[in-house]
């Protein structure tokens, strides 16, 4: 059996909810939904692309963790609370999977656990076990 890693952001949902940031097994990673929270702050503000920065720097150092990396993702999904911003979410995704180019998916969804976050992402990744 392959071993179980975990991550934790110590987000305040993560023990409410009984979930993991991230989870490692052998050679795949899947990071939860990520959203530009650090303790009770919103990253970012209100501008959804400094928030999408901001989630994708926390997936970053979830993978990272985990001895993945960004160039491993090969899924993105985007959930975002106001489609009209595609733009500036797509900016920031660009900017950090601009070569990388996973397969995305974006969809508008009605609310977020709380109502200042405009952008939950979540990402698969394969980590070829010689990478780390």
């Amino acid at each position: 059996m392959k071993a179980r890693l975990t991550v934790s952001t110590e987000n305040p949902w993560e023990s409410f909810v009984g979930y993991s940031r991230a989870i490692r097994i052998g050679e795949l990673v899947e990071v939860a939904g990520t959203t530009a929270v650090q303790g009770n702050e919103v990253l970012g503000g209100d501008d959804p692309y400094l928030q999408t920065v901001n989630a994708l720097r926390i997936i970053e150092e979830s993978l990272t963790k985990l001895g993945a990396r960004l160039s491993d993702v090969i899924r993105t999904r985007m959930f975002v609370t106001d489609i009209s911003q595609w733009r500036a979410i797509g900016k920031a995704h660009g900017e950090f999977f601009g070569d990388v180019r996973p397969v995305a998916t974006m969809v508008e969804v009605k609310a977020l656990i709380d109502p200042r976050l405009l952008v939950e992402i979540e990402v698969e990744a394969i980590v070829h076990q010689s990478d780390g």
